[in-house]
């Protein structure tokens, strides 16, 4: 059981990390690889790895500083889905289950083993005992139902609906929340201090896998009662680090959790999330030693950086989708014909020279090439600018007039948004549409694209538990609206298959109805799908142990920094 869900995320290739000092590695895809025996460096020496190199031992000060070009926008991880808060809660925060440090593959976290009856429709974790919340509260298995029950229960004192949570994901992963039809978390039994039972009423293909994302991590109960609807600005989790504080706009300080249940972890002592909204800007202050790591490398960066003194380079799997949306509920948004002459209005392959120095794919379908159900008999739409023009003639569309959200900070799949929008605003210009390019602050983006008020808009997504599920689910069915369904594409027979592909546990039958159902979104083309990405990252060689897991953050735990 444990071993066939993590093949929806297929074994694919080795990531190459370059660099002049250091020992990282990892790798793309799923599947039990050594990291150290299947990266590729090249640091000369290796001699650190004994002890014999200066620059393996520890520095004195082990605050880490890392830089990311946006602030998150809560730090309550089920009710929000951008990848700069769960950088943040992935720290602090900590899940039943958690994914190999390169891969999908699940494994023991906050549960220390697991049970599946035959008929899949009953989990029994065993908890890990002595495990304390950053308040000094016991983690156990009234905890773990208390945080399900939050999520599920409109009605529960800590659901918070009032206030403007919503947990979108918890509703597209689990199907719905209670008292719906699709739920599929019938019962959460405490079987003892350290023993809770799931009981479901339909299997779920994806459910261990959803128990090690990050979304359904464990919150203190007590912090719940003292902090109220105000947790988003107050966290406390069992992770390796604790929250200190947050300005807003500029920086997140975290410090090292002493009573951390995993032995002489973390490394570090703090970790400041540091926000530079400039890509260059940032890697200027990497050059100068004013942090360690930063986000959203220019892949143009990528090969000046290789054999820099002092800077290490990373890549991540590719395990994303950067696309951009039509606002099904908009005028002319709401004809497929328009959505697909604008698909032939795209140039990809320039949009991935200027942008991605080749570190990217074309993108025909939502979900990654290496992903269970992948469709490659779909025919991409072709980049002709001429017959784009006149499907648009053809629809009564001459002369089109919109606006292009776009993004205000760079994402994994996305390194220059605002470049990407110029190439996207040049090509519909060419075939007579005029693009009018909008940004705004980051948290007002996602919340007003989710209201809807946008025409077309640009954004992606990254895999963060190997499963289709999660891409379909969470950015096409339309009980994700209001949620990560941006597009407001309904469609009842991609839903029925998206569902039924949810629940089957047979992974030929997921296969043929992700397939299906993708023939069906290319027909209605909700979005255009434009790349696949390898995101690069920089550090300072001084960082040691870290390694970019494929979905869009990773843990610090191993983190060190060398002298």
């Amino acid at each position: 059981m444990k071993k066939s869900l993590v093949l929806s995320f297929a074994a694919a290739t080795v990531l190459t990390f370059t660099a002049c000092g250091g020992n990282d590695g990892g790798n793309d895809g799923e599947g039990d690889v050594d990291t150290n025996e299947n990266a590729t460096e090249t640091n000369d020496s290796e001699e650190g790895e004994d002890g014999g190199d200066e620059a393996s031992q520890p520095a004195e000060d082990q605050t880490l500083i890392f830089a990311r070009g946006g602030d998150s926008v809560s730090l309550d991880y089920a009710s929000v889905t951008d990848g700069e808060s769960s950088r943040v809660t992935q720290q602090i925060y900590e899940s039943l289950l958690t994914f190999e440090e390169d891969s999908f593959e699940i494994g023991p976290g906050l549960a220390e083993d697991w049970e599946v009856a035959d008929d899949g429709l009953s989990y029994v974790f065993t908890l890990r005992e002595g495990v304390t919340f950053h308040d000094g509260t016991d983690f156990n298995a009234e905890a773990v139902k208390l945080n399900f029950e939050r999520w599920a229960d409109p009605d529960h004192e800590y659901h918070f609906a009032d206030e403007g949570y919503a947990y979108s994901v918890y509703g597209t992963q689990f199907g719905g929340f209670q008292g719906d039809e699709g739920h599929v978390i019938d019962e959460i039994n405490v079987l003892s201090d350290y023993e809770v039972e799931f009981v479901l009423n339909e299997t779920l293909g994806s459910f261990l896998q959803n128990m090690g994302m990050s979304y359904f991590s464990m919150t203190s109960p007590a912090a719940f009662e003292e902090y109220g609807s105000e947790i988003n600005e107050n966290p406390v989790g069992t992770g390796p680090f604790q929250f200190v504080s947050w300005s807003r706009d500029d920086s997140i300080v975290l410090e090292k959790y002493e009573d951390y249940w995993q032995e002489d972890l973390p490394k570090l002592d703090s970790v400041i999330f540091q926000v530079i909204p400039d890509n260059s800007a940032r890697l200027t202050a990497l050059r100068s030693g004013e942090i360690d790591i930063m986000d959203g490398l220019n892949p143009d960066d990528l090969e000046a950086l290789e054999g820099e003194e002092g800077i290490t380079t990373f890549e991540r799997a590719t395990n994303n989708i950067g696309y951009l949306g039509f606002n099904a509920d908009k005028e002319p948004f709401d004809d497929p014909e328009v959505r697909r002459a604008l698909n032939h209005a795209i140039d990809k392959e320039t949009l991935i020279s200027v942008l991605y120095a080749g570190m990217a794919e074309p993108a025909k379908n939502l979900i990654p090439p290496d992903y269970l159900g992948y469709n490659d008999e779909i025919e991409p739409y072709e980049y002709d600018p001429e017959l784009a023009e006149q499907m648009l003639a053809d629809a009564g569309q001459e002369g089109l007039e919109m606006d292009l959200w776009t993004m205000p900070v760079a994402r994994p799949y996305m390194p220059d948004p605002e470049r990407a929008a110029e190439v996207m605003q040049a090509n519909l210009s060419d075939i007579g549409v005029t693009a009018n390019i909008v940004s705004m602050e980051w948290a007002t983006y996602l919340e007003q694209t989710e209201a809807g008020e946008h025409d077309i808009f640009m954004l992606g997504w990254s895999g963060v538990n190997g499963d289709p599920d999660y891409f379909f689910g969470n950015l096409l069915h339309s009980d994700a609206i209001p949620g990560g369904n941006r597009t407001f594409y309904r469609n009842e027979e991609v839903d029925s298959l998206l569902d039924q592909a949810k629940t089957s546990i047979d992974e030929d039958e997921r296969a043929e109805l992700y397939m299906e159902a993708q023939e069906l979104i290319h027909e209605d083309a909700p979005m255009i799908p434009l790349v696949h990405s390898i995101p690069v990252l920089a550090g300072s060689e001084r960082v040691q142990n870290y390694v970019p897991h494929p979905q869009t953050s990773e843990p610090l735990t191993e983190v060190e920094l060398s002298e």
